[in-house]
């Protein structure tokens, strides 16, 4: 929904693969692939948004649709710390 989420490093290496997919199935814009989509995520205004704010945005692109960037080290238990966000992130 917020299009970035601040994170463990290592929840955003598993989320990204599961996101990659779904941006995948969003592509297709099917019934079908919108009904799977909407089996994983269980939020219906986030699967709207994914296909119809966040798809269209991505026409061009086969993959690589999230980014993960490195923030450093989390103060209380010293975890390192991630922000995964869209490729092409209106601001």
């Amino acid at each position: 929904m917020h299009e970035r989420i601040r994170t463990s490093l290592a929840k955003a290496k598993a989320v990204k693969p599961l996101v990659d997919k779904l941006m995948t199935m969003a592509k297709a814009n099917t019934l079908a692939s919108r009904r799977r989509a909407l089996s994983v995520l269980t939020h219906k205004p986030a699967v709207e948004k994914l296909f119809k704010e966040l798809a269209p945005r991505t026409k061009t692109r086969t993959s690589g649709f999230t980014r993960i960037r490195r923030l450093g080290q989390r103060l209380g238990d010293n975890s390192l710390m991630a922000q995964i966000e869209w490729v092409d992130k209106n601001d």
